[in-house]
């Protein structure tokens, strides 16, 4: 692959501007961080780049990839009209002009954004996941009780970011799981599935590669001054409300020492993870492990944020990854794929 290559980069973009535009004032927003990190990381490498937001209109790519057409896309576009689970669209558009782009493939980011469908595939690899099962719209709400125990964590069956998920998701009754299913059906506007409560530690295992895969050091979410009575899950404040955390005492540690083999375990059912789903590019495993050592994966999380002092990014930094190197091991990765 040629050292310098012409680099469109798309991504999230609440308005949309014309094809050109520089986002220099955009840019110095903090919530535009990331992307003025990624575009800087590229300029670093030696790469041409060009700049394009996506809001709700997809015109401005197909004339951009028309005019000058890149040699690459960094694509970090996870929303479109609002709504998260159009990421895959976005992929299946560059997909469909032929181009070569960072991340996962579109087949693989609708497979990642269902959470029963990808646990059904992991299942049948005999990965071990929760118990769960699905609760579509305008379908009853019965618990299958012969393979579904209380607890249970009510979750949107296609969502990320924990959107939707707070205390309130886990219920111990099923007049609370038809009342917790009914609220995302109806203030979501989304399937729902409920998912067992799996006792134990919360650990996010990083993944980078192709065929040839990279597990980066492992990290975890300390729950702090939350009791042992409460459900100690990563709820979307336990996730994203600095203030929050600061009041239970939340935090996200890269993992010490752990117990026996449980860090070579947590390692291998991660990778195992990633291959039975024939991923490619970069992806973040949610995992739990009881106090019996037993390992689950929670969440598949492809093309996860690459925001400085995420998950993703600081488990690279710590093996030795610098952020500049990270972005030229995606583009690398992307032309591999592809």
């Amino acid at each position: 692959m040629k050292k310098k290559l012409n680099v469109l980069m798309v991504f999230d973009c609440e308005i949309s501007k014309e094809r050109g535009y520089d986002y220099k004032e955009e840019f110095a927003d903090e919530d535009f961080k990331i992307y003025s990190d990624i575009y800087r990381a590229l300029k670093s490498n030696g790469h041409n780049v060009r700049l394009l937001g996506i809001s709700d209109n997809v015109r401005p790519l197909l004339d951009e990839v028309e005019e000058n057409r890149p040699d690459i896309v960094f694509n970090v576009a996870d929303v479109f009209r609002g709504k998260s689970r159009f990421d895959k669209n976005i992929a299946w558009l560059l997909e469909m002009l032929g181009l070569v782009y960072t991340g996962g493939s579109p087949a693989n980011l609708s497979l990642c954004n269902n959470k029963a469908l990808s646990k059904k595939i992991l299942s049948f690899h005999k990965i071990k996941v929760p118990n769960f099962h699905s609760f579509y719209r305008k379908r009853s709400i019965t618990r299958p009780k012969k393979r579904m125990d209380l607890p249970m964590i009510v979750k949107p069956l296609c969502e990320e970011a924990s959107r939707g998920i707070s205390l309130a998701s886990v219920i111990d009754t099923d007049e609370a799981l038809k009342e917790r299913v009914l609220f995302i059906h109806e203030n979501m506007q989304m399937d729902a599935i409920g998912e067992e409560y799996i006792e134990g530690r919360e650990f996010y295992v990083s993944i980078l590669g192709n065929k040839r895969i990279e597990a980066l050091p492992i990290r975890e979410m300390k729950f702090g001054r939350i009791s042992d009575e409460e459900s100690r899950i990563a709820t979307y404040k336990a996730k994203w409300d600095d203030k929050y955390r600061e009041k239970w005492g939340i935090k996200n540690v890269f993992a010490g020492r752990l117990p026996g083999d449980w860090e070579e375990k947590i390692i291998s059912v991660s990778k195992r993870a990633y291959r039975a789903l024939n991923l490619n590019g970069y992806a973040r495993f949610d995992v739990r492990v009881t106090p019996e050592g037993e390992v689950y994966i929670i969440e598949v999380n492809l093309n996860p944020s690459l925001e400085r002092e995420d998950e993703f990014e600081r488990s690279a930094n710590k093996a030795g990854i610098s952020f500049k190197e990270l972005i030229q091991k995606l583009i690398v990765l992307a032309a591999g794929a592809r």
